[in-house]
């Protein structure tokens, strides 16, 4: 059953999508779309709250004054907003993923499959196609990597408690640009149960059909909003499986519950937005990974985390004001 209390949030420049539609049918779920500069100063679409760029400035955040323009952090307007109307389920998704009919996500606790602790990286999409295909964010180095994880032999049946459900996107996929430069195959993927990542096993997860389970885990959807837009939604999810661990939490994936009609990229441009993962995907974890301690909140943790990013000059000096005015108004919530 959908919880009554889920939020939708989507920022969009452009009117209302096919997936927005889709979206607002739903039932028992709110919609909040985060406007900027360039969307249309008439967007409107029933069963849906949308917040222009002139009512975002009336916004009563700390984070008001310091997000950038014409930036996909946007969204964490509308991440406040819903917080502040009562969400106790946030999921996270794009105007161009439209949900498959009965989308939803499996319950948060229950006994799901589960991979072996301690595997490092990993590619979750081994687990629903055969195809040579890797979600954006994974090390280059790992692309030819064998698909041993997710063999049936190598998984348990396990109970958990998810914080954080991904769910993968059918037709076009979130896959790098070097995939689409190379490949670009269009994948439906199989149907298959859930799966859920053990302890010190990793794997990249966006914000297209992401559900975040629970209020004490609102921190971790701080979207960086000083790093390239294709490295922001990416770095959000390497920041937060080792706090999500610590905090005795489960990262999980599901079959394909959306499809994807892409909206136009520009690939060369998607590519050197992406370099910043290429580089320091394995080197990023290692820095969060050290600076996460079992025992420390959250948002201590995700202060410490952005600390060490900052020293070892993965993200800029600004982005900390930001991060603890967005503490700062989640608490008040």
């Amino acid at each position: 059953l959908i919880s009554r209390m889920r939020h939708i949030i989507i920022t969009s420049i452009y009117p209302p999508s096919k997936a927005i539609e889709g979206f607002a049918s739903l039932e028992g779920c709110n919609i909040v779309v985060a406007g900027d500069l360039k969307s249309p100063r008439d967007w409107k679409h029933p069963n849906c709250t949308f917040l222009s760029a002139k009512e975002q400035k009336q916004l009563p955040f700390r984070i008001v004054k310091k997000l950038p323009w014409n930036h996909y952090c946007r969204k964490m307007l509308g991440y406040l907003h819903a917080i502040q109307n009562g969400a106790t389920e946030i999921m996270d998704t794009d105007d161009d993923n439209i949900p498959h009919s009965g989308h939803d996500f499996p319950q948060t606790k229950g006994t799901f499959a589960i991979t072996k602790p301690n595997l490092g990286f990993v590619n979750v999409y081994h687990r629903y196609t055969t195809e040579q295909i890797w979600p954006r964010g994974l090390p280059l180095d790992l692309i030819a990597a064998p698909r041993e994880a997710f063999d049936p032999a190598n998984l348990s049946e396990e109970p958990v408690d998810v914080g954080i459900w991904q769910g993968l996107a059918d037709l076009d996929p979130d896959v790098d640009a070097i995939y689409r430069f190379t490949s670009n195959k269009t994948v439906t993927f199989n149907k298959a149960p859930p799966v859920v990542l053990a302890e010190r096993t990793w794997c990249p997860f966006n914000s297209q059909n992401t559900l975040y389970t629970r209020r004490e885990l609102f921190p971790l959807l701080y979207l960086p909003a000083f790093v390239t837009f294709r490295f922001t939604d990416i770095l959000r999810g390497y920041v937060a499986q080792p706090i999500l661990q610590a905090a005795g939490y489960r990262l999980g994936f599901t079959e394909a519950t959306v499809y994807q009609e892409r909206n136009e990229h520009n690939l060369l441009h998607d590519f050197k937005d992406e370099i910043p993962f290429y580089l320091n995907a394995t080197r990023c974890i290692e820095i969060i990974e050290d600076s996460v301690q079992k025992g420390k909140s959250i948002q201590d943790n995700l202060r410490e985390v952005y600390h060490a990013l900052i020293k070892k000059k993965i993200v800029p000096n600004q982005e900390m004001p930001l991060l603890e005015d967005w503490l700062q108004d989640v608490s008040q919530l």
